[in-house]
């Protein structure tokens, strides 16, 4: 489990050219697309924080949630929600990338960054790492006008940076993976546990 660091909005922000860091109180974060997942109406909802460079949210990723997906996102007992967490460029980076293709696109491009996760984070400086997921974003089918004019958006990334600081602060999030399970905190833990939770939720409805 990835531990949060402080939040450091104007550190990350410069490498994008902003002029000046706004609080994140301060910024309008109305304009972010919640990515979802499942039945409106689910009797159950989860909502993972998950940080694109964390390796325990990339396995939770490889196995876990394709469990979940298939058991109960798909069958429409779980409304699913994804949050990203930002420890630092990269993981941001990697957010504008999957969210470059719009909600249609944003779960299977994810999947593919963390799929590539052990290889992209070690591709070496900014320069090599941002190329291997401009990679990853033409293999899910984004032109690369696309691409550049996702990853130049710097008012993107402010926003999207103070949007993951209200969502953290407001549900106590302190690690990745956290889930919020039908508006109650929960720890990453065995695709078994995790389960067992998710059927006590479906037994009170």
């Amino acid at each position: 489990m990835t531990r949060i660091l402080p939040a450091m909005l104007a550190v990350v922000l410069m490498t994008f050219g902003t002029a000046n860091a706004q609080d994140a109180t301060e910024v309008d974060t109305s304009t972010i697309v919640e990515m979802t997942q499942g039945a409106e109406d689910a009797p159950v909802t989860i909502t993972e924080y998950a940080s694109y460079t964390c390796p325990h949210c990339a396995t939770f990723d490889q196995g876990p949630y394709k469990k979940l997906k298939a058991e109960y996102i798909d069958t429409g007992k779980v409304r699913f929600t994804y949050r990203e967490v930002y420890f630092d460029r990269y993981g941001l980076w990697a957010s504008m990338i999957a969210r470059c293709g719009g909600p249609e696109k944003f779960f299977g491009i994810s999947d593919l960054i963390f799929k590539g996760q052990s290889d992209w984070v070690r591709a070496g400086g900014p320069t090599e790492i941002v190329d291997e997921l401009r990679k990853i974003g033409r293999l899910a089918g984004l032109e690369n006008d696309t691409l550049e004019a996702c990853l130049q958006d710097g008012a993107k990334a402010q926003t999207l940076v103070a949007w993951y600081q209200k969502n953290a602060e407001a549900d106590g999030i302190k690690a990745t993976p956290s889930f919020i399970v039908n508006g109650k905190s929960v720890s990453n833990q065995s695709w078994e546990d995790f389960k067992a939770l998710i059927e006590a939720e479906l037994a009170k409805q």
